[in-house]
C-alpha cells in the first residue's frame, strides 16, 4: 500500500534529525508553488538526478517548474537525489521517494520528467526510479505508473538511456512538454504502447522502443531502423521560436546551493562554430531576449527574492548584440544597489572595453575568458581563432579596471595537438600574469582551468578519437611542473572523468546494459569525483564484452553511422563533415551571423512553420503559442487527435 502524504511527514520528523543537511528534504522555501492536490487534473514530478545542492540551480528544471504551474489545470512539484544518508534510512524505512512541496509519492504524479544536462547522471536517474517504486527499464511500466520522459543536453545521443526512458524531448522543452500533457490527459484511458504512438508524432519527441538497431561484425551501427508507422526515420529537435518570460519567482533555497544567484537566459543559441562544442552546434538558431524584459525580468527577481548577485546567461555574453546597451542601462536602474552582475562565457574578441567598463560598478571578483588553446594552429583547427595580441590587450584592460583576477580557461587533447601546443599554453599564461604585475604588483593573479577534449555527438569532431590516456597524463604533467609561482594557480579535470564522460556520451543502445549493471553494483553520484566507481564501470564493461576505448578512443570512418544518427538537430551532417575535413587543413570560418554556410538550421525552420494536413495516427499542427493562460491538451478523434485549448 502506498504511503501518504501524512505518513510521509511524520516519518521524515523521526528521519531528519539523523541526516546532513535536512533542509534539503522539507521543501516549504520561499517561493515554492503548493496546488491543491485534488483539485488538479495532471500532475508533473519534475526530477534532476543529483542532490538538491546541484538541482536548485538547474535554470531548465526552473523554466519547467513555472510554465506548468502557470496552468491552473496543472501542477509541478520537484524532487531530488536524496544523499547517501538519507538513501539508507529510507530503504531501511521503506520510505518511497517523495516530492517536496506536498510529500506525495512519485508513483502517485501522472509524469516524471527528468532534466539530464550531463552524462554522470545516467545511474542517479535509475536509483531515483528505483527510489519511487517503478522498474527502471520501460517496457516493464504499464500505464499505471507514470509517464516517464527526459530532456537535457545529454538527450541529444540518448542510447545509451533508451531502455530506461519512455519519451526523450529532443531540443527545447518549454512548448513540447505541454504537448505531452495534452495527449496523455487525451489519451489516459488508453494503454502505454497507444499513449506512446501518439506521443510519437510530436515534434521532438523520440520514443526509443519504436526504434531497432543493428550491428556490424566489427560492432559499429549498420543501421537505426523505426519498427512503428509513427516513428519518423529521424527526430527533428524541437525549436522555441521565442524564449518564453523569463523566470523571475525563484525559489529560495534553505540550504547553500552552488550558485547563490538568480539566472536570466538573455539569449540562446550561438554562431561562432567552435568545432568542439555541443552545445553550439545544437542549440542555433540564435534567439535574443529584448533589453526591456531583461530589466523588467531584474526588477521582478530583485523584489520577489532578494538575490544580491544576477547571471545573464547565454553561450557567448559578449555576442549578445545588445551587450553595451544592456550592461549600461543596468548601470543606471541598478547600480545604486550594489548588484554583482555576472556574464558568463565571454569572447576575448568581443569583450570591448566599453563593456568592462560598464560592468565595472559592481563588485569586484573575477572576469573569465575562454581561449581553449594557446597557438595559431590550434585555433585554427577549432575554430576558434584569437590572436595571443587580442588576449594580451584585453588582459591588460580588464587589469586595469581593478579587476585583479582573471581566470582562463584551456583545453588539452584537442585533434592533432602536439606538446609545443601544451606548450604554449603555459608561455601565453605567464605573459597574462605579466600584465597584471605591471598594474597590480604581486597582489595580480591568473587561475588556469585545463579540461581534456571530448569528440562530443553533432559536432565537426564527432569523428575523432579522444587523446590517449598516457599523452594527457604527459601533457598535465609539463603544465602542473611549469605553471608554479606566486599568483598562479592551475586547476584540471581528472582525465579519467572525461573518459568515462567520452563514453556515455558517444555510447550506443548496448552501453545500456553497462549503465544498469554499474547502478546495480553501486555505481551513483558519478560526477561527485570523491564517489566515482571506475571499477565498478569497467567491470561492467567487461560483463557485457563491450570495450569502453571503442567509443572513446576509436577514429572513426567518415561514413560510419553514429548512435545518434536518427536524431536531427537541424545541423546537417553534411556541414558536419565539410567543417570537421576543413579542420585537417586548419581552415576556419567567420561567425555565421556575417556569413552563412548552409548548416541547414534555415531550411529545418521553414519546415518546421510549413503547414501540414494531418493523416492517421498523426497530431495536425500545433497551434502557435499565444499568451492565452490555459493548457493545451488533447481530444481523440476518429483519425488521431486534435489539439486545442481549454482553461
Amino acid at each position: 500500500m502506498m504511503m501518504t502524504p501524512e505518513q510521509i511527514e511524520i516519518a521524515l520528523e523521526r528521519i531528519l534529525p539523523r541526516v546532513s543537511k535536512p533542509g534539503r528534504y522539507t521543501g516549504g522555501e520561499y517561493n515554492q508553488i503548493v496546488k491543491d492536490w485534488g483539485e488538479i487534473e495532471y500532475r508533473v514530478a519534475l526530477a534532476f538526478p543529483d542532490t538538491y545542492d546541484i538541482g536548485m540551480s538547474n535554470l531548465g528544471l526552473m523554466i519547467l517548474y513555472d510554465i506548468i504551474n502557470k496552468h491552473q489545470n496543472l501542477l509541478a512539484e520537484r524532487v531530488y537525489c536524496p544523499w547517501s544518508d538519507m538513501e539508507a534510512i529510507m530503504r531501511d524505512k521503506g520510505l518511497p521517494l517523495f516530492s517536496l512541496e506536498t510529500k506525495h509519492a512519485i508513483r502517485e504524479f501522472d509524469l516524471l520528467a527528468f532534466s539530464l544536462p550531463y552524462e554522470q547522471l545516467y545511474t542517479n536517474a535509475l536509483n531515483l526510479l528505483d527510489l519511487a517504486g517503478m522498474p527502471v527499464r520501460s517496457l516493464e511500466r504499464d500505464e499505471t505508473y507514470p509517464l516517464v520522459i527526459a530532456g537535457g543536453h545529454a538527450c541529444y545521443n540518448p542510447e545509451p538511456m533508451a531502455p530506461f526512458i519512455d519519451v526523450f524531448v529532443i531540443g527545447e522543452g518549454e512548448e513540447a512538454i505541454l504537448k505531452i500533457i495534452g495527449i496523455m490527459r487525451a489519451a489516459a484511458h488508453l494503454d502505454r504502447e497507444t499513449q506512446l504512438r501518439y506521443i510519437a508524432q510530436i515534434e521532438g519527441c523520440y520514443v526509443p522502443r519504436f526504434y531497432d538497431v543493428a550491428y556490424h561484425e566489427d560492432g559499429a551501427i549498420a543501421a537505426i531502423t523505426p519498427n512503428m508507422p509513427e516513428a519518423p526515420a529521424k527526430v527533428l529537435k524541437t525549436i522555441v521560436p521565442v524564449l518564453p518570460p523569463p523566470v523571475t519567482d525563484f525559489i529560495i533555497p534553505f540550504v547553500e546551493t552552488v550558485h547563490n544567484r538568480a539566472p536570466i537566459e538573455i539569449m540562446r543559441g550561438c554562431t561562432r562554430g567552435c568545432r568542439f562544442c555541443h552545445a553550439g552546434m545544437v542549440t542555433r538558431p540564435v534567439r535574443e531576449r529584448p533589453v526591456a524584459e531583461v530589466l523588467e525580468a531584474m526588477q521582478k527577481i530583485l523584489d520577489s527574492t532578494g538575490y544580491e548577485e544576477i547571471a545573464l546567461l547565454s553561450l557567448s555574453s559578449s555576442d549578445y548584440t545588445h551587450v553595451l546597451e544592456l550592461t549600461e542601462k543596468i548601470g543606471q536602474r541598478f547600480g545604486h544597489l550594489g548588484l554583482n552582475i555576472s556574464l558568463p562565457s565571454l569572447r576575448i574578441e568581443s569583450v570591448s572595453t566599453q563593456l568592462m567598463d560598464n560592468l565595472g560598478d559592481g563588485r569586484r571578483g573575477g572576469f573569465t575568458l575562454a581561449p581553449e588553446a594557446a597557438t595559431e594552429k590550434m585555433r585554427n583547427i577549432i575554430n576558434k581563432y584569437v590572436t595571443h595580441a587580442e588576449l594580451l590587450e584585453t588582459a591588460r584592460e580588464i587589469y586595469r579596471r581593478d579587476w585583479r583576477t582573471i581566470k582562463l580557461y584551456f583545453m588539452i587533447g584537442h585533434p592533432m595537438e602536439e606538446m609545443e601546443d601544451v606548450e604554449a599554453i603555459i608561455d601565453l599564461c605567464k605573459q597574462v600574469l605579466a600584465e597584471g604585475r605591471k598594474i597590480h604588483g604581486n597582489k595580480a593573479s591568473l587561475n588556469v582551468g585545463v579540461s581534456t577534449f571530448i569528440p562530443k555527438p553533432h559536432t565537426p569532431f564527432q569523428w575523432e578519437p579522444m587523446d590517449t590516456m598516457e599523452k594527457i597524463y604527459a601533457k598535465l604533467d609539463l603544465l602542473r611542473n611549469e605553471m608554479r609561482g606566486q599568483g598562479l594557480r592551475l586547476r584540471w579535470n581528472d582525465p579519467r572523468e572525461s573518459v568515462f564522460e567520452g563514453f556515455l556520451s558517444r555510447g550506443d543502445r548496448r552501453v545500456a546494459e553497462v549503465v544498469e549493471r554499474a547502478w546495480r553494483s553501486g555505481a551513483k553520484f558519478d560526477a561527485w569525483m570523491e564517489n566515482f566507481r571506475e571499477d565498478a564501470w569497467l567491470e561492467a564493461f567487461a560483463a557485457e564484452g563491450l570495450d569502453p576505448y571503442f567509443y572513446t578512443h576509436r577514429q572513426r570512418r567518415i561514413d560510419e553511422v553514429f548512435p545518434w544518427e536518427h536524431i536531427d538537430v537541424a545541423v546537417t551532417k553534411k556541414f558536419l563533415t565539410q567543417d570537421y575535413l576543413m579542420s585537417q587543413q586548419q581552415e576556419t570560418r567567420v561567425d555565421c551571423r556575417h556569413q552563412c554556410f548552409a548548416c541547414g538550421i534555415l531550411p529545418k525552420l521553414k519546415d518546421l512553420r510549413r503547414e501540414t494536413e494531418p493523416e492517421a495516427w498523426e497530431c495536425p499542427p500545433v497551434p502557435k503559442r499565444s499568451h492565452h493562460k490555459g493548457v493545451v491538451t488533447a481530444v481523440p478523434t476518429v483519425a488521431g487527435i486534435s489539439l486545442h485549448v481549454i482553461n
